[in-house]
């Protein structure tokens, strides 16, 4: 569950991270965003940092699916376009990814 909040945290981190640069580079806004922006990726790196697993490629495999889905919350709350039906079939998909490799049978 610990492992679970600190991708949340990432995702939310990378996402406004991103964003940030976004908003200097796509939508002319100040230079003065990509501040923000360094401070949330940093925290971004951190956060996955945290997740309790043995190897970073699979912290980052399984995390992928949880910033999928906070990438659809995202555009839907911040950017107000509501996800159709195909990003939460995708993210769906990205989800039972994720869980196969969090919650596959090790040897």
């Amino acid at each position: 569950m610990k492992s679970f909040a600190y991708m949340m945290l990432a995702a939310a981190a990378e996402i406004g991270g991103c964003f940030a640069f976004w908003a200097w580079l796509r939508l002319d806004r100040s230079p003065l965003w990509a501040l923000p922006g360094i401070a949330a990726l940093i925290v971004f790196a951190w956060a996955l940092t945290r997740i309790d697993v043995a190897f970073a490629g699979r912290a980052y495999a399984a995390y992928a699916g949880i910033y999928v889905v906070g990438s659809l919350i995202w555009l839907w709350q911040i950017e107000g376009m509501r996800p159709d039906r195909w990003d939460v079939f995708g993210a769906g998909l990205c989800m039972v990814g994720a869980a196969i490799i969090v919650f596959g049978p090790r040897a």
